[in-house]
């Protein structure tokens, strides 16, 4: 086999290895890159439920004042109001779900799941901890979430208390039997942002793609470039040298000197050969 194509064959083995070490050593990093970028994305969304809750509670409320007593409205609801409101952004965004639970809600719809009374109660075992990111198998896989726990707010007091504060038009929608007895500052609940594994999974997937291409890309060129420079370096001074040596064999007087360049060791066997090959015809002269 020819030097070109045999250091050829040594250069892709040898990238083959490095590509494969790197694969290896990226993947981790990558996938937790991918993590950590899905859930960005699920803190900012939750930044947006708990600033349409405040909205709510401090605008919206305010405006409705007694009209509550009189007519109930869930809009006038920060916790419905933040769904609402995810429900729309889920539209650009379908693989993220929002979901607020409680342990003792009005309505039962918004009632805590085994999974997440247990998240809940981490939260009123640990007052100072403020945020709780898990994973969890579902039917259509596994996903990733992020919690924050709902504290009751002196606003919530006027519908949460006792069935006497509530508003009696609240009471005849959904009775006076859940969603009382909170207290002031409680934790009684949290807020879920959810998306599947999936979706942490494809941006790792992504990433690896792209960074598998790059490195192809740059081994091709790379390669390239290398054999250029050993066929200019090496492969043509050695071709000159082996039809010079094949002249001199064969008794030819008109050989001319390889030329030498530089002060590599192709330069310093030019010169050697010269050197013989001068050394050869004096000697055959002589005869």
């Amino acid at each position: 086999m020819k030097l070109a194509p045999k250091f050829t064959l040594i250069f892709v083995a040898a990238f083959g290895i490095m590509l494969l070490v790197a694969g290896v050593l990226c993947y981790g990093y990558l996938q937790r890159s991918a993590r950590s970028e899905v859930l960005a994305q699920a803190q900012l969304m939750m930044e947006a439920a708990a600033a349409m809750r405040s909205y709510t509670n401090e605008q919206i409320k305010p405006l409705v004042g007694v009209r509550r007593t009189k007519e109930f409205h869930p809009q006038w609801v920060p916790a419905y109001a933040a769904t609402q409101v995810f429900g729309y952004l889920r539209v650009k965004y379908p693989a993220y779900s929002y979901r607020e639970a409680t342990l003792n809600p009005t309505n039962l719809r918004d009632r805590t799941v085994d999974w997440e009374a247990d998240v809940v109660n981490t939260f009123r075992n640990s007052p100072d901890l403020h945020e709780y990111v898990g994973e969890r198998d579902t039917p259509e896989g596994h996903a990733l979430f992020l919690a924050h726990p709902i504290s009751v707010a002196p606003a919530c007091l006027e519908c949460h208390s006792t069935p006497a504060a509530a508003p009696p038009t609240m009471l005849a929608q959904y009775g006076t039997v859940n969603g009382f007895g909170w207290k002031p500052h409680e934790i009684v609940g949290a807020q879920f942002v959810s998306v599947p594994a999936a979706v942490a999974s494809h941006l790792t997937e992504n990433a690896v793609r792209a960074l598998a291409t790059a490195l192809l890309c740059v081994a091709l060129i790379s390669l390239i470039i290398l054999n250029l420079l050993l066929t200019r370096l090496v492969v043509r001074p050695l071709g000159r040298i082996t039809i010079a040596a094949n002249q001199t064999l064969s008794g030819s007087s008109e050989v001319a000197d390889v030329p030498v360049q530089g002060h590599s060791e192709i330069a310093a066997l030019s010169d050697a050969f010269n050197r013989l090959r001068g050394a050869v015809s004096r000697g055959a002269s002589r005869r």
